[in-house]
């Protein structure tokens, strides 16, 4: 079986998209201002070691909800468990009205102010982080 690509969920948009111009700065300029907050590590030193600015997540359908061709996905590690609902419901084309319930290790449902590294930090293993997603309530 072939491995599929691996994907990463879009955050913001582009910084020229605000009407600021480009972000990019030409390097005779002193530094460059960070691309935007959402984009950085809340830390203001780069971790060693084990820690990544993304995660892999592995999407599984539950239930009657339709099944996403693409399961791995990158994700940064401050993206909320609401901010990845969003994602999906655009991603299967949802409608507004319809729920969607996101589960870890098919147990429990995460807060939607909860962060994604959080959880990866917590129950995530084999280097990445299991969540099922369905459209009505399953364990929990």
């Amino acid at each position: 079986m072939a491995e599929e690509p691996e994907r990463v969920l879009p955050l913001a948009p582009s910084p020229a998209a605000d009407g600021e111009g480009p972000a990019e700065s030409s390097p005779g300029t002193g530094t460059p201002e960070p691309p935007s907050p959402a984009s950085v590590s809340p830390g203001t030193e780069e971790p060693a070691g084990d820690t990544k600015k993304k995660i892999d997540i592995l999407l599984k359908a539950v239930g009657d909800t339709p099944i996403m061709k693409t399961k791995k996905w990158a994700v940064e590690r401050t993206r909320t468990i609401q901010g990845l609902i969003d994602f999906i419901k655009k991603f299967l084309k949802l409608l507004a009205s319809e729920q969607l319930f996101i589960y870890v290790n098919q147990s429990f449902a995460p807060s939607p102010d909860q962060e994604v590294g959080t959880l990866y930090e917590c129950f995530g293993s084999d280097g990445k982080l299991v969540l099922h997603y369905c459209k009505s309530q399953a364990w929990g």
